[in-house]
């Protein structure tokens, strides 16, 4: 009996042993994803020039087309040398188009002689969703706070470096944006919005996560009102600071 229960449990382990099923080795093949196929798109022929698939914000021509001022009429900004310019006292403009996550191609110039110092020089700003704002400011031999120098995501990020070209020249702006998402019916932020800031081909703001909307007086609260796409706005701050050649990709 005992030696019949060495025979038979030898004949489990033999089953059990040569019965089983290995994964066959891994090829190349295997881990190769054909379908569907990437979309093709046509970039633009020179660096910042918009790509087949962006949405012309403004080209030096029309305002009107995709700009109203913030109660919805036509924007008070002038065009001049194909650039549109602030005028102070008409207040921002914002698209009339909604945006979430994006990449955005912006340039902008502060007047070429500079007045004042500080923050009252050369003073904008790019609104994303039309709350957090990518500030504007002439930096260039003008000094002031770290936290509100062009480039910075105003009092909440400060750029890297100071990238700024000099006053009458023009600056760019190649931005992406990850809008926030949001826990349910709550305020509190799912994922809360980042920002890459890229001034005149130089990375000064690195996937950066904000904690609430731009505030000038306060801290930025950690849990915001939710909300969904927003335009994108420029901020008139009583500078004739001018704009040009605006597209954005949608993400």
């Amino acid at each position: 009996m005992k030696k019949l229960l060495i025979v038979f449990n030898t004949l489990i382990i033999s089953v059990l042993c040569f019965g089983q099923q290995y994964p066959a080795p891994m090829k190349a093949d295997m881990t190769e994803i054909w379908d569907p196929e990437v979309r093709i798109i046509q970039p633009g022929e020179l660096p910042g020039m918009p790509p087949s698939d962006a949405i012309i914000l403004f080209d030096g021509t029309d305002i009107n087309n995709e700009w109203t001022d913030a109660s919805g009429n036509p924007p008070g900004w002038i065009i001049e040398n194909g650039a549109m310019v602030c005028v102070k006292g008409k207040g921002e403009i914002r698209t009339k188009r909604n945006f979430n996550d994006f990449q955005l191609h912006i340039e902008w110039r502060t007047p070429a002689e500079p007045v004042g110092t500080n923050q009252d020089r050369g003073n904008s700003g790019v609104f994303l969703q039309g709350q957090y704002e990518v500030q504007v400011l002439d930096n260039y031999n003008n000094r002031t706070y770290r936290n509100g120098q062009a480039g910075s995501i105003y009092k909440q990020h400060v750029p890297l470096v100071n990238a700024c070209r000099k006053p009458g020249e023009w600056q760019t702006y190649d931005i992406i944006y990850t809008a926030p998402r949001f826990a349910g019916d709550s305020t509190v932020y799912f994922t809360p919005p980042r920002v890459t800031v890229i001034h005149n081909g130089v990375l000064i703001q690195n996937n950066v996560s904000l904690r609430g909307p731009t505030l000038y007086e306060g801290i930025p609260e950690y849990s915001v009102r939710k909300h969904g796409a927003g335009p994108l706005m420029l901020q008139d701050h009583n500078h004739p600071v001018a704009y040009r050649n605006i597209w954005i990709r949608e993400l």
